[in-house]
């Protein structure tokens, strides 16, 4: 794998990031990740998603802030960074607007609602790729377009995520006109989970901040959480008395071969 060079104007000194960028509130935020756990390594998952709060994506100097706090290599804080698809190396735009691409959202229209954004979302005959930014990314009306994987929402499909909260059971014209939307600087409401906010305070509550006034923090996380769809099993079930069969109350274990 091709490693792309830590651009000049990010360093300090030869080989060295400029971390100037994370402010005392965010090593403050950093030193409140780690003690939260009893090996400061495990805190380096909400650790990536407080530099993603900051820069909007994990850079060179994000990687080198974890390792410090972390008492960790750059190397080490990489091969976690690069793993997972929910760290992202380019900057992203205000929103992350994530289309599931999976085999059932993708044969209920995800693929073509992917196709349809992208060529909306482009410019200059050129369609909008993955993890490609229509505007200044980071400005207010930026979007983030990518494909993604099982969003977990099979029963509501096709679905997209901004900024990881559920718009379900999408078409290419309401997929449209919901980026038409954000762009415009409107915050639509999810069909479930909590309030739209913007991809960088996202991040930041992933890495477990909130507001400390108690109905500010009320007001950003309330919101439906199961759809009509998601319950009607359960719903059925109760209506017709149907229950599972109760286990035994002494079930003996199957035996083990000894090798």
């Amino acid at each position: 794998m091709k490693i792309a060079p830590v651009p000049a104007e990010h360093l300090v000194e030869e080989g060295t990031p400029d971390l100037s960028v994370f402010d005392a509130k965010t090593v403050e935020r950093a030193e409140a990740i780690v003690a939260r756990y009893p090996q400061s390594r495990s805190a380096l998952l909400p650790m990536l998603h407080l530099v993603q709060s900051v820069e909007g994506r994990v850079s060179q100097a994000g990687i080198h802030f974890c390792a410090e706090q972390l008492g960790l290599t750059p190397a080490e804080v990489s091969a976690v960074a690069t793993f997972y698809t929910m760290y992202k190396r380019k900057t992203c735009g205000e929103h992350l607007v994530s289309v599931c691409t999976n085999t059932l959202c993708a044969v209920l229209g995800g693929d073509d609602i992917y196709r349809r954004l992208g060529e909306h979302l482009g410019a200059d005959g050129k369609r909008l790729g993955h993890n490609e930014t229509a505007g200044e990314p980071g400005a207010p009306g930026s979007i983030t377009l990518e494909h993604a994987e099982c969003l977990a929402a099979c029963d509501l499909g096709p679905v997209i995520q901004v900024n990881y909260e559920y718009f379900d059971n999408q078409t290419v014209d309401s997929a449209v006109e919901l980026v038409d939307k954000l762009r415009n600087g409107e915050r639509p409401a999810p069909t479930r989970g909590a309030p739209l906010r913007d991809f960088r305070t996202a991040e930041l509550e992933l890495a477990g901040f909130f507001p400390e006034d108690e109905a500010e923090y009320q007001a950003g996380v309330d919101g439906p959480s199961a759809a009509v769809e998601t319950l009607r099993g359960a719903k059925l079930a109760h209506e017709r008395g149907w229950v599972a069969p109760a286990m035994p109350d002494d079930v003996a274990l199957p035996e083990v071969q000894k090798k």
